[in-house]
């Protein structure tokens, strides 16, 4: 009998990432707008005393929807910035070798935007935050309700369409990014090779050394490939892990990502 680590359909975002009341995320209202309802929720920065409000589309698919990862990457940035001394991510805001100028942030599978937005908001950085082409509407949709907020701390949120792998959307992303995110963009086996091509271009494609810092949701044994064939072209490093919160099964990982060649 196959189980649902073994199954390739097992992916269940809602029964893991409505937040508890003791969370970051917090439910504020839904709205019926045709055949789509919207949830909309705001996101707490303590340390900065700051919101970020999020619209999820939970009837248009997995990636208008808050995965649990992505809260669990955003408190662990949050971390950095109130304890930078006292974090694996010590290098985060000094990656750039410039004090003078802002780090500019990349982020993969931005689905909702949460983790990109949150982190121009945290560190003031110019940030691109990335999706397929079909989510790039809502995903704008956050950035501009959030703009605000953004402006105010200093960051800047830029959207853009990248379909992993492609040669002409990695082209105009280019490579000028100090730190690359992402939160759980290993699930599907299809997506695997074209993840690892788009990391490939980012990570081992000039002099300057960038890290891929990676929140992840172990769901099945088959995401071993992607991990196993990921170690043959960068260094992965776990630099935090969380158990699972009470009602889940699953827990996240934070992995980050170097590349082990520089073209210099």
């Amino acid at each position: 009998m196959a189980t649902q680590e073994d199954d390739e359909d097992y992916i269940n975002p809602p029964e893991m990432i409505l937040p508890g009341e003791e969370d970051e995320g917090k439910s504020l209202t839904m709205l019926g707008d045709g055949a789509v309802t919207q949830q909309l929720q705001q996101h707490c920065i303590r340390s900065i005393e700051s919101t970020v409000v999020i619209r999820q589309l939970p009837s248009e698919g997995i990636s208008f929807q808050l995965w649990p990862a992505a809260t669990t990457l955003v408190t662990l940035l949050e971390n950095h910035r109130r304890y930078p001394n006292k974090n694996l991510l010590t290098d985060l805001s000094t990656s750039g070798g410039n004090d003078d100028r802002k780090l500019k942030i990349l982020e993969l599978g931005s689905g909702t935007g949460l983790v990109g937005i949150s982190a121009a908001v945290m560190f003031g950085a110019n940030v691109t935050v990335t999706d397929l082409p079909q989510v790039v509407p809502n995903l704008q949709f956050n950035v501009d309700a959030n703009a605000d907020v953004v402006a105010r701390k200093g960051g800047t949120v830029n959207v853009a369409p990248l379909r992993w792998g492609e040669d002409d959307d990695l082209k105009v992303i280019g490579r000028e990014f100090d730190i690359v995110l992402a939160s759980d963009v290993v699930y599907h086996a299809h997506l695997f090779e074209p993840l690892i091509q788009t990391l490939r271009f980012l990570l081992n494609g000039g002099c300057e050394k960038m890290a891929f810092i990676m929140a992840h949701s172990r769901r099945w044994k088959k995401e071993s490939v992607f991990f196993k064939k990921a170690n043959k072209f960068f260094d992965v490093e776990t630099i935090h892990t969380e158990p699972p919160k009470e009602g889940s099964r699953l827990g996240v990982v934070v992995y980050v990502f170097a590349g082990k060649k520089l073209k210099c």
